[in-house]
């Protein structure tokens, strides 16, 4: 209920805040129009006696318009309803005027608006104001022609006043077409705000299966179906439906890393519990008998060597796991600095030569001669080293090792791709998908018994993926496995 509320609030705040900045604009814009319309129909008119004050002037000429016989018989022929006209001084007397005969009477015109912009613009007009002469109200158009003005005036009767005022039909439109755009406003106010309810809808009951665990995954999942339902097949609704979806995948990820951590931590436990076990089995022996053989005693101390190099090397491998987990890429790449993986390469090369030379596995390298990236140099290592371990610990009977790398494009950004090859027994490609994930054996027994721990391809994934690249496994022709990857170009 509440939901329903404040979602039936936001769209009348935005109905009322969008519609008023709408209803305002249309109120001045009528006025404005208006006012122009008048004004524009005024123009006319004076525009009108303007052109019989040219008229006039043109016909009689500039020296005869004060001719009493001249005027009066111009004004006869060329006369229009209600027209008066008067011929007036700059000094603003009246020299003339089709009404009144004599002139003295009508007193000094000087102050009159029309006459004052006659005198200082050329021409001038004044609207409805009263005649002392007539006592009626004319609608005055004056012109100045040298040392006379010309006055024209027409009264301001019913009919003028019809004609100036301006035409009402685009108001009655205006107010129309507001009604339309009023309704399409309610309308799409009113989606918005739906919209807006099923996400809010949709957060409250999120959060309360997210905080409180509030009910099963059905649950969940039903919440997921009922919103996919009730959303609209339109553009808000994709958008709605595409917030939704990221909310899931974010949940799911959350589940994820919590399924992820306790797997981690139960392989962990599962894997150091052998050595472990094995390094007690050993020493309560020794300290059970003391008179055992010392060189049983030995192979005994061996083997608890042994199991504890094995302990190390796992702890160490969860501890660059668990670094490469929380590392941030931004910060992390800021101290990235040019390496040479050339050098990188000759160097895991150099470190175990001896057990590639005791496997009977020869190195074959076909590299650029200018192989410079940008990135960590231990992690760098840490990739080519696993990758050759991997080599030497499973490639079983293989001969040689190819470590192959060529320059290629992807999405306009430019990549080293690397090809490190054996021609050992190879691996099912029902596994390539799970390779690199931690603790994955494909021979469980035997991957302990060679005293593999199971992080070497997943602390490659994750240096590769530190360095803007991707690792895929592959099948090498004519049997072997094939790791390729990449790593952005310095």
């Amino acid at each position: 209920m509440a939901t329903i509320l404040q979602s039936k609030s936001f769209q009348r705040n935005l109905l009322f805040s969008i519609g008023g900045v709408f209803l305002l604009f249309a109120v001045c814009f009528s006025f404005y129009q208006y006012q122009r319309e008048k004004e524009y129909k005024i123009d006319i008119l004076h525009s009108r006696l303007q052109m019989y004050n040219y008229e006039m002037v043109q016909t009689l000429g500039e020296d005869s318009l004060t001719n009493d016989h001249l005027f009066r018989d111009y004004v006869e022929r060329h006369s229009m309803k209600g027209l008066r006209v008067s011929i007036i001084d700059k000094e603003g007397q009246v020299v003339l005027d089709s009404y009144e005969p004599q002139t003295d009477s009508l007193g000094n015109h000087l102050q009159r608006t029309e006459i004052q912009q006659a005198l200082h613009d050329g021409n001038g007009y004044d609207i409805k104001r009263l005649s002392q002469s007539t006592h009626e109200t004319y609608f005055y158009s004056a012109t100045r022609f040298g040392n006379v003005i010309v006055r024209a005036a027409v009264p301001y009767s019913a009919e003028l006043t019809r004609s100036l005022q301006a035409d009402n039909t685009y108001i009655y439109f205006a107010v129309a077409l507001t009604l339309l755009l009023g309704i399409a406003l309610y309308y799409i106010t009113h989606r918005i705000s739906r919209h807006i309810g099923y996400l809010r809808a949709f957060a409250v009951k999120a959060e309360r299966l997210w905080v409180g665990e509030q009910g099963s995954e059905m649950e969940g999942e039903e919440l997921e179906h009922e919103l996919k339902q009730r959303l609209p097949n339109d553009e808000l609704g994709d958008i709605s439906h595409t917030i939704i979806m990221l909310y899931w995948k974010l949940r799911h990820s959350e589940k994820d890393k919590v399924r992820i951590k306790r797997q981690l931590t139960q392989n962990a436990a599962h894997e150091l519990k052998t050595p472990a076990a094995s390094i007690h089995g050993y020493l309560e022996s020794i300290l059970d008998n003391p008179d055992m053989p010392e060189d049983k005693k030995k192979h005994f101390l061996e083997r608890c060597y042994a199991q504890s190099e094995r302990m190390s090397k796992l702890l160490q491998d969860m501890s660059a796991l668990t670094k490469l987990d929380e590392m941030d890429d931004k910060h992390a790449r800021e101290d990235y600095h040019p390496v040479n993986v050339l050098q990188i390469i000759q160097s895991a090369l150099d470190d175990t030569a001896l057990q590639l030379h005791d496997k009977g596995i020869t190195p074959s390298l076909r590299l650029p001669q200018h192989l410079e990236v940008l990135g960590d140099a231990s992690l760098l290592y840490s990739i080519f080293r696993n990758l050759i371990d991997n080599a030497i610990a499973y490639a079983t009977g293989a001969s040689r090792l190819d470590i192959v790398c060529k320059e290629t494009e992807c999405e306009g950004r430019h990549f080293f791709e690397f090809l490190i090859s054996d021609n050992g027994p190879g691996v099912a490609p029902e596994h390539f998908d799970h390779l690199f994930e931690r603790f994955y054996r494909i021979d469980k027994g035997r991957s302990r018994k060679l005293g593999g721990t199971g992080l070497g391809l997943a602390i490659v994934k994750n240096a590769v993926a530190a360095h803007g690249g991707t690792v895929t496994a592959l099948s090498t022709p004519g049997g072997g496995l094939t790791i390729r990857f990449t790593l952005a170009r310095f």
